[in-house]
């Protein structure tokens, strides 16, 4: 290995999730349309989750975002294995949106130099990695993903108890886990990039030395042009694109 590839493994390359790789709607949300579909909850277990959740936004955002799991009580984290299974399908024939256009050309650009690849979300850690091993391979590289997780019941069956288990993946949590996986892997942080889209993201691109806000919100890009961060719209889906072509992106990024 030349000193170059050594240095260049020194690097991390951190994604936030929604808004920042995929487009709207969440992919939270899109768990939850698949278990309404499924009937593993009821319409009207999910109306009365959301409406505590939104009763309690305003009062309190970090209790809101970090008790509103309870709607998956109950539920097993099998269904993640089939609606993987069927997010694949959907992706392969083009009918869901996928990652952004300009998301996957950076991911791209940043495996060709031999950075490391990471997702950092605040959505929920099975659900990222779904996503993750679906885009590398799609990318030919290894992602690791820092998310939300979720708690299970004691037993073998893995039934989630609708509790979030350690901290939600949001704003300190973030810078957490940028700089466990800094310390775990080498990193040099001055010279790695992270990319976000709202204020949930901010100690995690202040961490590193190329934070880049992507769709930004009004606070995050009032920040961003006070800190000169590179600021980017990235607005066309790459569900149109088969997978396959993904792949011929990477190959010929790596040559």
């Amino acid at each position: 290995m030349t000193r170059a590839e050594t240095s260049s493994e020194k690097v991390g390359s951190f994604f936030d999730l929604d808004g920042t790789l995929l487009p709207a709607a969440s992919l939270e949300w899109r768990f939850i349309g698949y278990l309404l579909g499924r009937d593993e909850i009821s319409s009207g277990h999910a109306g009365r989750w959301l409406a505590r959740f939104v009763g309690r936004f305003w009062r309190d955002l970090q209790g809101a975002t970090e008790g509103n799991k309870r709607y998956l009580c109950g539920i097993s984290e099998a269904l993640v294995d089939e609606w993987e299974q069927a997010l694949a399908r959907e992706f392969f024939r083009g009918d869901a949106p996928v990652f952004f256009d300009e998301a996957l050309q950076r991911i791209v650009w940043h495996r060709a130099q031999g950075h490391r690849l990471f997702i950092v979300s605040g959505t929920l850690a099975p659900l990222a990695r779904v996503v993750a091993r679906t885009l590398a391979a799609s990318v030919s590289a290894e992602i690791e993903v820092c998310a939300t997780e979720l708690a299970v019941e004691p037993g073998a069956a893995r039934i989630w108890s609708g509790r979030i288990r350690g901290e939600h993946m949001n704003g300190g949590a973030k810078l957490g886990a940028v700089r466990t996986l800094a310390k775990r892997y080498g990193l040099d942080l001055a010279r790695s990039y992270a990319y976000g889209d709202s204020a949930g993201d901010l100690q995690m691109l202040e961490a590193v030395g190329c934070g880049v806000a992507v769709n930004p919100t009004r606070c995050l890009a009032r920040v961003a042009r006070k800190r000169g961060w590179q600021t980017f719209a990235w607005k066309k889906t790459f569900a149109d694109i088969p997978i396959v072509a993904a792949r011929q992106l990477a190959a010929k990024a790596a040559r």
